[in-house]
């Protein structure tokens, strides 16, 4: 297992994180607990969770999971996040301190600890005024139940106005961000690569294998059916399937990944994930398995090297479309000087 730095802490973290969202929706206590025993034994110490996930039943999961394995909790850097409701009443979702006080404790309660290691806002919240968020992240840590601050889902002026915000009131600093990014989708490479390389954030992409796509289960012009997420969900998988396959660019992308995963005799996955994990600013890719063998065919990738050609395949293939101003060809003096 190869450990990078928790964006700029000097806390040590696996670049591949066990990502939870499965636990008690499509993975049973049983499965949960196995799969996190695997990981701890494969050398991963970052799990990742949220208290949406499962409405708390994968919070309360890893908590007794952390009850019967003794020092299972020192092992983890642990994160977890809120945001999104948890009740009916009006105050009880989003960025505000009434919501976010309550969030973590219940957080802290289901997991059964005493402190969050990175606490994440979940989205951000155009209701709340950022510094109130800001400084309840600060209180938290000052007060001992939250270690770190992460942000998931920010678009690039909110991750940058709450990075200067942090440093002129001299609050604790965002130290991660957590966006999707993975080979069909790189458009936080516009901005957000750029705010969080120039701000020390370290990157946490979540659906690295573009919801299935680069596994190569899915066909062309073929609805999907069986035990995947598409399949099961037949009025949205078709909706969703058909924009993705309506794309020549995700064929390319695939075709790409298929071809460097044949030549290398591993899986799609394992190329998907090793490409994502050495890109800019990627601290850990969070991994989203159903099964333990799911888990290990993806925890494989972590000694998986691709050469600088089958990288630049890969980038080649699954180039984002910038057409125009200010991220195309008319606007690239915004983002670079020629000397």
């Amino acid at each position: 297992m190869q450990y990078r730095t928790l964006g700029g802490t000097g806390t040590v973290v696996s670049t591949m994180c066990l990502g939870t969202m499965t636990f008690g929706a499509e993975s049973s206590e049983e499965v949960a607990h196995a799969q996190l025993d695997f990981y701890l034994e494969q050398g991963g110490n970052f799990v990742d969770t949220a208290n949406v996930y499962s409405r708390g039943v994968s919070e309360e999961i890893i908590g007794r999971w952390f009850a019967k394995r003794p020092g299972a909790r020192d092992a983890v850097v642990l994160a977890t996040k809120g945001r999104f409701p948890m009740g009916e009443g009006k105050n009880d979702l989003g960025l505000s301190r009434v919501n976010l006080t309550r969030a973590l404790d219940a957080s802290l309660s289901r997991l059964g600890t005493d402190a969050i290691d990175l606490y994440q806002a979940h989205a951000f919240d155009a209701l709340t005024p950022l510094p109130e968020t800001l400084r309840f992240f600060d209180d938290a840590v000052r007060a001992g139940k939250i270690r770190y601050v992460g942000v998931s889902n920010f678009l690039g002026w909110q991750l940058q106005k709450a990075a200067l915000l942090t440093e002129f009131l001299h609050l604790a600093p965002i130290v991660t961000l957590q966006p999707q990014y993975n080979l069909l989708v790189r458009d936080i490479e516009f901005e957000l690569v750029d705010v969080c390389r120039n701000e020390n954030i370290g990157i946490l992409p979540w659906s690295p294998l573009g919801g299935g796509w680069l596994t190569g289960k899915y066909q062309r012009d073929t609805t999907p059916t069986g035990a995947t997420r598409l399949g099961e969900n037949p009025e949205r998988g078709q909706e969703a399937y058909q924009r993705r396959n309506d794309q020549e660019r995700t064929w390319r992308v695939v075709d790409a990944v298929r071809s460097v995963a044949e030549e290398r005799g591993v899986s799609m996955a394992q190329v998907a994930l090793a490409w994502l994990r050495d890109r800019p600013a990627v601290t850990s890719v969070i991994l989203g398995a159903r099964t333990v063998e799911q888990l290990t065919d993806n925890l494989a990738a972590d000694d998986l090297r691709l050469s600088e050609r089958e990288q630049q395949t890969l980038t080649d293939a699954s180039a984002p479309v910038m057409a125009d101003y200010p991220y195309g060809a008319p606007g690239v003096h915004q983002r670079h000087r020629d000397l």
